[in-house]
């Protein structure tokens, strides 16, 4: 049997119609026959691998599919699971809301994992953000969770952005300890007249000042990572992910580009330095760390933060490590989705010297990890200290001392 994938590819467009997935399959067999051919400007054929210098060949067998073949690594080196983080963590970035109901069970998993505070960027704006602060200041766990505003951007037009700033103004008296932008912004978020709301719209000016007047930092994502831009071939290392998650899929020639994005979100950057900004998800730049330093040594108000992206760091854990203890004071810590046995691979990553591990979703990254071996001060920093610089709003005891 001989079985082939074969992506039909047409006009994308940001739904499932737009990636689809033909199947051809002939008469299940036990072997297939076996081709042998010279290999054409240095690569093979669909269907076959190089198996001397110059010369590609066809299995034998049918191949599995990407989702089927699960090699076993017979590699023997030593293991050091950190299940605990060595020092206390502020996850900056979470989406995981405290509530009355749930607080006693997060705190009982957050003190297994060491982590000291779980900071919710999914909080709402106006009544709906001051019912979850009050929520938490009126348990016992006021010091375990914080809460990150957002913004509505319907009605975008003259006059929204003064209006958007005294609403974050009211949300910061009401205990919101930051601004949480998500990816919509510049990507899907629309004026009132039907257009693209750019990142760096000076309609948004009035916000992003307001958060440096109110000493709070802005954690903003833009874009998604630059593979998600491509299309789906077979040389996309993000294929999986994007065959598994049409909305990820960003593609198409009326979508925005990636590089547009990160032009106007650090013309934004740059245009407020009084405003501290992190930015999420490593500014999707963690696959090319000399992009990520020349943007924190250009723009002193910016930061970083890890969600999401432990697996560029944990294939490159030498270049990594010298990224992480070079701007040690510009990284935080951050997660994203609140799982708490996903947590120790970061540990893991951060902490050990550790080779060749697994990645927690294998749709993220079919590659192994290996551990940055980071020094004390450096996660020290990365764990609590830099997120209790960059947001003041944070619990500020409880801390250890160095």
């Amino acid at each position: 049997m001989r079985q082939r994938l074969a992506i039909l590819m047409g006009a994308a467009a940001l739904t499932a119609s737009a990636f689809l997935f033909a199947q051809r399959q002939t008469t299940p067999r036990p072997t297939q026959t076996r081709t042998t051919q010279e290999a054409s400007n240095t690569e093979c054929p669909p269907g076959q691998t190089e198996v001397r210098a110059g010369r590609c060949q066809a299995p034998e067998a049918a191949p599995p599919s990407i989702l089927d073949y699960r090699p076993k690594s017979t590699l023997v080196v030593d293991e050091q699971p950190v299940p605990k983080a060595k020092f206390p963590v502020v996850d900056i970035h979470s989406h995981q809301a405290a509530t009355p109901e749930n607080m006693a069970r997060l705190v009982g998993e957050m003190d297994a994992l060491n982590l000291r505070v779980l900071n919710n960027l999914s909080g709402g704006s106006g009544d709906a953000l001051k019912r979850h602060v009050e929520a938490i200041r009126n348990s016992p766990y006021r010091d375990r969770f914080t809460v990150f505003a957002n913004l509505d951007f319907g009605g975008f037009a003259a006059g929204w952005g003064a209006n958007a700033a005294a609403q974050l103004e009211q949300d910061v008296r009401n205990g919101a300890v930051g601004l949480k932008i998500f990816k919509n912004l510049g990507m899907t978020a629309r004026k009132a007249d039907g257009s693209r709301i750019p990142i760096d719209d000076p309609e948004l000016d009035p916000v992003w000042a307001a958060a440096g007047r109110l000493n709070v930092p802005v954690l903003i994502h833009t874009g998604e990572p630059p593979s998600f831009f491509e299309p789906p071939d077979y040389t996309n290392e993000r294929w999986l992910e994007l065959a598994l998650f049409p909305s990820r899929r960003n593609y198409s020639p009326s979508q925005v580009k990636f590089e547009q994005l990160i032009t106007e979100r650090d013309r934004v950057f740059a245009r407020h330095p009084k405003t501290r900004f992190i930015a999420a998800h490593f500014g999707y730049h963690g696959h090319d760390l000399k992009r990520a330093g020349a943007l924190l040594d250009r723009l002193p108000n910016v930061y970083l933060e890890v969600a999401a992206v432990l697996y560029d760091f944990g294939r490159q854990p030498r270049a990594a490590a010298a990224f992480f203890t070079k701007y040690q004071n510009r990284v935080l810590f951050g997660k994203d989705t609140y799982a708490p046995s996903e947590f120790p691979y970061y540990w893991r990553v951060f902490e050990t010297a550790d080779e060749y591990f697994d990645y927690y979703r294998d749709y993220h990254a079919f590659w192994k990890l290996y551990g940055m071996d980071l020094p004390d001060v450096v996660l020290r920093k990365l764990y609590y200290e830099n997120a209790l610089k960059v947001t003041p709003g944070l619990p500020a005891a409880g801390w250890p001392r160095p």
